[in-house]
């Protein structure tokens, strides 16, 4: 289980994907993707957050709110808080891949994708 954003950058780096690049909006680390905010640990809880439409992030709270919860600052967003020491590497990785595709402008998937 990842427990820091230490270990979460890292995991989100090993994925090798094109056009990532670190930032420190607030003063805090973030990665970007194309220029968007990617992957990222909350300034307010010991957490990552991750994108998620509301009506997922309901969900995902309601079926393990051990793991997914969400602090007020990120209530109007579409994200989701993940606890330290309870994020999945694999569905981490998913996600972030899937974060990633959404971020990335379709000329540019539509050449990534005929590359891999």
């Amino acid at each position: 289980m990842i427990a820091d954003w230490a270990s979460l950058r890292a995991l989100a780096l090993s994925l090798g994907l094109p056009e990532v690049t670190p930032a420190t909006p607030w003063g805090h680390e973030v990665l970007k993707a194309f220029g968007k905010l990617w992957c990222y640990w909350a300034y307010y809880e010991d957490a990552a957050v991750f994108k998620a439409g509301f009506e997922e992030r309901e969900m995902l709270m309601q079926a393990d709110p051990a793991t997914f919860f969400l602090h007020p600052h990120y209530a109007p967003h579409k994200l989701v808080l993940v606890r330290a020491g309870h994020i999945d590497p694999d569905w981490a990785k998913a996600r972030l891949v899937q974060q990633w595709r959404d971020a990335a402008p379709k000329r540019f998937l539509r050449d990534w994708d005929a590359r891999t």
